[in-house]
């Protein structure tokens, strides 16, 4: 069998040969790929000169290309267009691929070479790069468990096994039930307030599914839904909600409870081997922030403002309604209330948010003022899906920077929420190129109809975009610094920076136009859009902030100790921070927590506010300096960006901002100062 993956594409970029690869190619390459790297750190090991960069970790770095190839393909695959072959061979791969991390980080060989590397790095490396990854190799090792006698280490194989065994069942469950609890609406009526894009997708969707005359709402993964705050039928807000929340609860073979507590469980009593007091205590200790403690600190510092706050606009929202506000009232209500006080009606943006002119004179757009960028888009290049798009990214010099994939539309293959996969990063070291995906959520309309998107889905795809700003700028020497690979508490930044330009000035007059008229968007419409930036941040605040410390006190768990139920332990963890709101439930409950049960953000979820520390001030020094200009963009992308992981993070934010991060404006944007 000839095997796409077992050498490099020779497509432009290197793409993957997407036309040529099928089911039956990804085991072989999986199996090939584990047994080729294995023989390579052994080929290393072999070696019996004092270890140097050179002999140990450029090998190393070079070491597990045809793996690199079919994972990123594969894991790929797997969240944005699964099957039930995916599903079947990632369960199987999962323990596999564990048992192959461990094989290599946990090697007590390796480890002493890389030690004794570590111990002499002040004459094993002339430039910075090199110095800081010979600091990664040992700190990472070191974490991982590699020092552990050989009971240890095997306990610890048999730790990282189940949990990835647990992980990837966690996330198939989700996918399954979110399919499965679709809300089907049986008569149109029950849209009213819906715009008829929105109805047509729901129309399309329902049709895919054989419900042929029905509309089919599928869920999001968030607890809320977009739909929640225009449609007009409160007896169908609350069976969405109601579907939303009973994700993973309902029995069954889709229950997440008991893999919640048995991943928990398992995550503690690893971090006592490996000598942490809990899970988020071994998590931190290799992150920005470094210790539970503070993180705690600056949740703590802000949960109460948001509490307060957000009773503050739930009274607003009673006195409107006549009623209490319950969880499914909330966004409806709080549109109204918007209306009223600033006139401002996000749903009526939506024909100004026509897709294509979002990406192309939006995103695109703001890129290439700030940037010099430019984006041609490569029809003659086959993707993973038929609504998969490539263009190629070029310098302002015609050079090239790397291929951008853009996975907009919604379907039952593909996971819920939106994210950047990088499919190949860059790195002088392999001479590899660039290509990154981004994959949004959004329904897609019948065909001939536009795709209007909501304002929130504008923000979420300037949002990924920044990601994939981030994996297509970085210029580093060594593959383990490639493109986002930074700590997960900084990650987040450079995305949370590139939403700013969806509302400034020239960016949102060049692509917020009428999708009929051509009319741009009206500017007292813009202006009363940002008079209320503000306005319902306390439920925002308060829904982000209880799922990140609902997270965090999941992972604060000492090892031995029981949790009956996931419910109680919810319930008790929202009291004890103070935000057991019943109108106003966690962004995400634990049984659909796909975030920290299966998607790496274990203990993590606090990073998207923690990097938005650095976020709101960076968005305070562009408007300091002048805002969209080359100038700008090039210190950011020279001195950020462009540094992939190559140095520590707080210290490319010192060298780009001249100081460190200040939390004011944080707590001014989110009005909790």
């Amino acid at each position: 069998m000839t095997n796409p993956f077992f050498a490099p594409s020779p497509l432009p970029y290197g793409l993957p040969p997407f036309n040529e690869i099928t089911d039956e190619h990804y085991r072989p390459a999986f199996l090939r790929g584990f047994a080729e790297q294995l023989a390579e750190i052994d080929a290393i090991l072999s070696v019996t000169d004092a270890p140097t960069v050179d002999n140990l970790l450029v090998p190393l770095e070079k070491s597990g290309q045809l793996l690199d190839r079919v994972a990123s393909v594969f894991y790929n695959k797997a969240s944005a267009d699964s099957s039930d072959f995916t599903n079947q061979l990632e369960e199987e791969l999962a323990p596999l691929m564990a048992a192959h991390h461990d094989a290599i980080v946990l090697n007590p060989e390796l480890y002493d070479r890389v030690a004794q590397l570590h111990d002499g790095r002040a004459n094993q490396a002339d430039d910075a790069e090199t110095r800081y990854l010979i600091e990664r190799y040992f700190a990472e090792f070191t974490i991982a468990g590699a020092a552990l006698d050989v009971a240890g280490r095997e306990q610890l194989k048999e730790y990282n096994k189940q949990l990835s065994t647990l992980t990837t069942r966690f996330e198939k469950n989700l996918l399954a039930d979110t399919n499965d609890l679709a809300v089907i609406v049986e008569d149109i009526a029950e849209l009213d307030g819906l715009a008829p894009g929105e109805i047509s997708a729901a129309a399309e969707a329902a049709s895919e599914r054989g419900l042929v005359g029905k509309h089919l709402i599928t869920l999001v993964l968030p607890t809320g839904h977009p739909y929640l705050s225009q449609l007009t039928n409160r007896r169908l807000r609350e069976r969405i909600m109601t579907a939303s929340r009973s994700r993973g609860i309902r029995g069954g073979e889709h229950d997440n409870r008991e893999p919640v507590i048995e991943i928990t469980r398992l995550r503690s009593e690893r971090a006592e081997l490996l000598g942490y007091r809990s899970h988020a205590a071994w998590v931190t200790a290799d992150e920005t922030a470094r210790t539970p403690e503070a993180v705690a600190d600056m949740l703590g510092r802000l949960a109460p403002a948001a509490a307060r706050n957000a009773r503050a606009e739930q009274a607003d929202l009673q006195e409107l309604a006549g009623h209490p506000i319950a969880a499914w009232d909330w966004a409806f209500y709080s549109e109204k209330v918007r209306s009223a006080r600033y006139d401002v009606d996000t749903a009526a943006m939506r024909p100004f948010f026509e897709a294509e002119r979002v990406l192309h004179d939006g995103v695109f757009f703001a890129a290439t003022q700030l940037y010099g960028v430019s984006f041609t888009e490569r029809h003659d290049l086959h993707c993973y899906h038929p609504d998969v798009r490539a263009f190629e990214v070029r310098d302002e010099d015609g050079s090239e920077v790397g291929l951008y994939l853009y996975d907009l539309y919604t379907r039952d293959s593909k996971r819920g929420g939106a994210w950047m996969n990088p499919l190949i990063s860059q790195n002088r070291l392999l001479g590899h190129p660039t290509v990154v995906v981004n994959n949004l959520n959004v329904p897609k309309p019948a065909a001939g109809e536009p795709t209007l998107l909501s304002y929130d889905e504008v923000n979420t795809l300037f949002h990924e975009f920044g990601h994939a700003l981030h994996g297509l700028f970085a210029q580093v020497t060594y593959p383990k610094f490639s493109g986002t690979n930074v700590f997960r508490d900084f990650v987040e930044f450079p995305s949370q920076v590139n939403e700013m330009w969806m509302l400034w000035p020239e960016v949102l007059a060049n692509y917020a136009v009428h999708y009929e008229t051509g009319e741009p968007m009206p500017q007292h419409l813009v202006d009363k859009l940002h008079a209320s930036e503000q306005f319902n941040e306390g439920f925002a605040t308060s829904e982000y902030l209880a799922a990140a410390m609902l997270d965090q006190a999941w992972h604060a768990i000492p090892a031995g100790t029981l949790v009956p139920d996931v419910a109680e332990f919810e319930a008790s963890a929202l009291a004890a921070a103070g935000l057991d709101n019943p109108a106003i439930p966690p962004r995400y409950a634990s049984t659909y927590f796909a975030h920290t049960f299966s998607g790496g953000y274990d203990a993590g979820y606090y990073s998207y506010i923690w990097s938005e520390v650095l976020d709101a001030d960076t968005v305070d020094w562009f408007r300091q300096n002048g805002g969209l200009t080359r100038e700008n963009g090039d210190r950011f992308r020279s001195r950020l960006l462009g540094v992939g992981g190559s140095k520590d993070p707080l210290e490319a934010f010192r060298d780009f901002r001249g100081r460190d991060a200040r939390i004011e404006p944080l707590l001014k944007r989110r009005g909790l100062g």
